[in-house]
């Protein structure tokens, strides 16, 4: 039961790397066709750009899990850090809305406003398709996004954007670099 809980506590995960080497392979095959054969096929770009399409939104979803999402936080410095986890949580009240409201419009629109014989160009299938990534993507970015707060405030957990802590390390490192002497005897 343990790797089921893995496997979907990384799905997001599991699904950008999955459309990302199939779709970095398409196009490869893309291009090695066009160059010696002068030959293309058609449904390759179009797949590509849908899968492309579905990578960024489970990407998002991804980053929502890490709390890699951007956030404007240069007035957090002057905050306790106590506080700053509250309001992050409550400015996060906020994007949990619009997904829900957005989820509930994409799902509308899929289901009762979209053309019934809308289809892609080149494969032909129905563009719905393409298009429920929305609401699957933002139903689960709303998880994610109730997940970190979860972890943040009930467990207590430190989690932050994982560029931030590279950030720092690089930072620390730095620093560190920057106060050893060099083999002469002079400080850097």
């Amino acid at each position: 039961m343990t790797k089921f809980w893995y496997i979907i506590d990384n799905i997001e995960s599991y699904i950008c790397r999955t459309l990302l080497a199939i779709f970095v392979c398409l196009l490869f095959l893309q291009v090695i066709v066009r160059t010696l054969f002068d030959f293309s096929f058609s449904w390759v770009e179009e797949l590509s750009i849908y899968m492309f399409v579905w990578f960024v939104f489970f990407g998002a979803s991804y980053a929502a899990k890490m709390g890699a999402h951007n956030r404007v936080t240069f007035q957090f410095r002057f905050l306790p850090p106590r506080a700053i986890k509250y309001i992050e949580a409550f400015a996060d009240l906020f994007w949990i809305f619009f997904n829900v409201y957005f989820v509930y419009l994409a799902i509308d629109f899929i289901f009762n406003k979209m053309n019934r014989f809308q289809s892609s160009q080149t494969m032909g299938f129905h563009l719905s398709w393409v298009y429920i990534v929305l609401p699957i993507a933002f139903s689960l970015m709303t998880i994610r996004v109730i997940q970190v707060n979860y972890k943040k405030i009930v467990l207590g957990e430190d989690l932050r954007d994982p560029d931030a802590i590279d950030l720092e390390e690089v930072r620390a490192e730095l620093g560190d670099a920057a106060e050893k002497p060099s083999p002469d005897g002079e400080k850097k």
